[in-house]
């Protein structure tokens, strides 16, 4: 019998939709389902719905709901982690209301980045347990991760624990795709297209009507930018091509954030994201540390209602417990039952994942982690080769890459001051705050995430020469 963990499965996000995703397949219809989280309330949630689900198709399957990760894992085949650590959605969450204070105005703040980083810092602890765990309950399990910052996230497993089969999934390649192909007017299912960069900055290399012979679709898409009611859905994302030769995969309010070019001032985020405008003046200047004043945004208006939306999911999944409301089976676009379909099955998948990159894309650097195709059957993952992407391309994701190289140099040495340069290479970052503010922002990061980061001195930086937390070890 495959045994498939779930750890977070109190995400409100993901579990229904990868559970009805995974029964939807025969051959995954007798699984063992354990469902892991700390939330003992989401927990009995998330199992009450799964025995409903397990009781509709008439599958054999069985469910365990625990919150011991242990024991949840012990023997699985399939382990899927979509786990958050700290600050989620409020409102006023430090990763935003902090850099907002100094001039940095970030959308979401979770991904890449200033905000990014301090969620890294968050995470990586409990990540990395659940691989030192997974190393002695179940070593040849296949690792399919959920959780952001997935760069560097990821990049860290590479690093630590090298011997774990593991993928990163996300949906902005799949997500882009139907996008792209409602700008040029085909169905879906008739995009054919090549993809890889970084996650969240990955590139529509090849884009095209049915089969690699088919019409090239770039012409046509330039030819939709033009016309104002599509150049509207997307301005970022049109810019960026307008300006660079290619389609990225994140949208428009998330790449605003990962270069310096879109969110610089107050004028540049109604232009290009008029969604997402900070209300205070042009170069707002920072208040003092300390004294409660948040900035006020739309974006915080829009985080605000995050918890109204996901009550509303909490919801839907009770009436569905109850069977007042019905439970979509179709098999969604998430690519994780698919792949552990695959590997069950040994048939054929192919995926856009987030893997360290081992020679896959020639012109980024060793061992940090790519977003590249990536085909899977029975015998395991198997990423393709890329080679170079197009100069440009590559120089967009590099300075991404310097953020996560330092952010993970940090981590994994216990290094304050490789997060304080982390920040100081962020593109946006740079491009908005002086360099001193950036360090007194930095700071404050530190001292809000404080009783997440026992790894780092919680004083004050002294500089050069300042004394180390431990290293990072994998026992």
């Amino acid at each position: 019998m495959t045994k498939i963990a779930l750890i977070g499965a109190g995400s409100a996000t993901f579990s229904r939709r990868l559970l009805a995703d995974l029964l939807s397949w025969p051959e995954l219809q007798d699984a063992e389902f354990a469902l892991m989280d700390v939330d003992t309330g989401r927990l009995d949630l998330i199992e009450a719905l799964a025995k409903r689900m397990v009781s509709d198709k008439g599958a054999g399957a069985t469910v365990l709901a625990t919150t011991d990760r242990k024991r949840a894992l012990d023997g699985a085949d399939h382990v899927i982690s979509t786990l958050a650590i700290g600050y989620a959605y409020e409102p006023d969450r430090p990763d935003v209301a902090i850099p907002q204070q100094y001039g940095l105005n970030q959308t979401v703040a979770d991904t890449i980045g200033v905000g990014g980083v301090f969620r890294y810092l968050r995470t990586m602890p409990a990540i990395l347990e659940i691989g030192q765990d997974m190393r002695s309950l179940c070593p040849d399990s296949l690792w399919l991760n959920y959780v952001n910052p997935m760069n560097m996230l990821m990049w860290t497993i590479g690093e630590l624990l090298p011997q774990q089969r593991a993928v990163g999934l996300c949906h902005s390649v799949q997500g882009t795709a139907d996008r792209l192909a409602g700008f040029v007017g085909i169905d879906k299912d008739e995009l054919s297209y090549w993809v890889a960069g970084i996650n969240h900055q990955a590139w529509f290399l090849d884009l095209r009507h049915k089969t690699y012979r088919g019409e090239d679709l770039y012409p046509r898409l330039r030819r939709a930018m033009e016309e104002p009611e599509t150049y509207e859905k997307d301005r970022v994302r049109f810019e960026v091509m307008r300006n660079f030769g290619a389609f990225v995969t994140e949208s428009s309010r998330h790449m605003s954030e990962y270069v310096p070019w879109f969110r610089r001032t107050t004028e540049d985020c109604a232009r290009y994201t008029p969604d997402h405008v900070p209300a205070g003046a042009v170069g707002e200047q920072h208040s003092g540390a300390g004294n409660g004043q948040r900035t006020q945004s739309q974006q915080a208006g829009q985080l605000a209602a995050v918890p109204n939306r996901r009550q509303q999911v909490w919801e839907s999944i009770k009436q569905q417990v109850a069977g007042e409301q019905p439970i979509d089976y179709k098999t969604s676009r998430e690519y994780c039952s698919y792949i552990v379909h695959a590997v069950e099955s040994n048939t054929s998948f192919r995926f856009n994942g987030n893997v360290p990159n081992t020679g896959l894309i020639t012109n980024l650097p060793p061992g940090c982690n790519v977003e590249v195709p990536i085909l899977v059957d029975g015998a395991g993952l198997h990423p393709c080769y890329v080679g170079d992407l197009p100069a440009q391309l590559a120089s967009i994701n590099r300075t991404n890459v310097n953020v996560q190289e330092l952010a993970v140099k940090g981590f994994i040495n216990g290094d304050r001051d490789a997060i304080h340069q982390a920040c100081l290479l962020d593109p946006l970052a740079s491009a908005s705050v002086p360099l001193d503010d950036i360090r007194k922002m930095v700071e404050e990061l530190f001292v809000a995430n404080a009783k997440w980061l026992d790894r780092f001195q919680t004083s004050a930086a002294s500089g050069n020469g300042a004394p180390r937390a431990a290293a990072a070890t994998v026992e």
